[in-house]
């Protein structure tokens, strides 16, 4: 009974393993035709078998059957897959030269495994998906910059052409009227000026026409010269600016003097405009090793609230489109700011939040 039950068990597992063999998903063209060719013989055997009953002749309708069998479904079924496989490689190369294509076909997939061939598949998949996700960013950012210069651009035009207009209807001739509407003519022109050399700049910097000048500078001096030059802008609002506590020994750095000056101007700027009334700016310089220095610029302002930040460093994008506009602006400021910094091979970041106040922070190469 214990050895029927074992017999039973037996057949069942070696059954189930040649079927699970068999059903395998990477089962290589030698297992399927070792298979085919093996119940090709076996039948071809039967049947010798049943016509003659020489064991020499059975022995040898097996052999011959299986061999032929086995080579000639071998040789149909890679024929048949490597086609297929070629075209495939020819739809994933379809950029490449055709002489390196034809030397892949002719050299090297021959040679590769149907599981190397199904990886190199997916790998590719896998690079379309990331290149499409990629172009739908980049198409939904496109559309949304030209919506925004779209905008920045109206605002001026539109209201140099009211003003214009309206002095053509007639207020010309009053005297206040026409010296008022001009003034805030040019005002906005000024405005389109600014922001048709903030674009040009920040072209020159993406397509990296814009040369960096390294020489060695004390930062601290810049910074008080940039304070210096926003003196009377940060007066009007009451705001005082000083470098932080024990921050004032000199500290050398090796950059573009005059393009970390347009950073700084960016940076204490706009903590002049979004800084409170009788605020502060404060500026701070650490030596963070042997190679960098951290110079952080910190305001006391409105603060940027935490879904913005990843954010602010696009062109155009503003946290409060009306109020950003009513401060002025071109809207590029940090965009151009973040492309000097990472010309130099350095890193910008920002810390923020809202009522508490903001600080940039931008790392310089240490200089002697």
């Amino acid at each position: 009974m214990a050895s029927e039950k074992n017999g039973l068990i037996s057949r069942y597992y070696n059954h189930y393993s040649l079927w699970s063999m068999f059903k395998a998903k990477n089962l290589s063209p030698q297992k399927l035709a070792g298979f085919t060719a093996l119940i090709l013989a076996t039948v071809i055997t039967l049947g010798t078998v049943l016509i003659d009953s020489n064991w020499k002749i059975i022995a040898t309708a097996f052999v011959l059957t299986f061999l032929t069998s086995y080579y000639l479904y071998l040789y149909t079924l890679q024929n048949f897959i490597y086609r297929k496989i070629k075209l495939i490689y020819k739809f994933i190369y379809q950029t490449k030269a055709s002489k390196r294509e034809e030397f892949f076909n002719k050299n090297i997939l021959p040679l590769k495994t149907i599981e190397e061939v199904s990886e190199d598949v997916e790998k590719w998949a896998s690079q379309k998906k990331e290149e499409l996700d990629s172009l739908r960013r980049n198409e939904a950012y496109r559309k949304e910059f030209l919506l925004n210069l779209s905008h920045e651009l109206k605002t001026p035009i539109f209201a140099v052409q009211g003003y214009i207009h309206t002095l053509l209807d007639g207020a010309m001739d009053d005297p206040k009227v026409n010296k008022l509407f001009l003034k805030n003519s040019t005002k906005n022109i000024e405005r389109l000026c600014r922001l048709i050399d903030d674009l040009d700049e920040i072209s020159k910097l993406e397509s990296g026409e814009m040369t960096i000048n390294a020489e060695n500078f004390i930062i601290q001096d810049l910074i008080r010269d940039v304070f210096d030059t926003l003196s009377l802008k940060a007066n009007t609002k009451g705001i005082k600016f000083n470098v932080k506590k024990g921050c004032e020994a000199p500290i050398h750095v090796l950059a573009d003097k005059e393009k970390v000056r347009q950073v700084l101007i960016n940076l204490i700027d706009n903590s002049i405009k979004y800084g409170r009334t009788d605020g502060h700016t404060v500026a701070s310089i650490y030596i963070m090793d042997d190679k960098r220095v951290l110079i952080e610029i910190s305001d006391d302002g409105i603060g940027i609230a935490e879904e913005h930040l990843p954010r602010v460093f696009e062109r155009f994008y503003r946290t409060d489109r009306a109020r950003s506009r009513d401060i002025g602006g071109t809207g590029l400021g940090l965009a151009i700011v973040k492309h000097i910094v990472e010309a130099h091979g350095q890193t910008i970041n920002i810390r923020s939040k809202p009522e508490i106040g903001s600080t940039f922070g931008f790392t310089l190469e240490k200089g002697e």
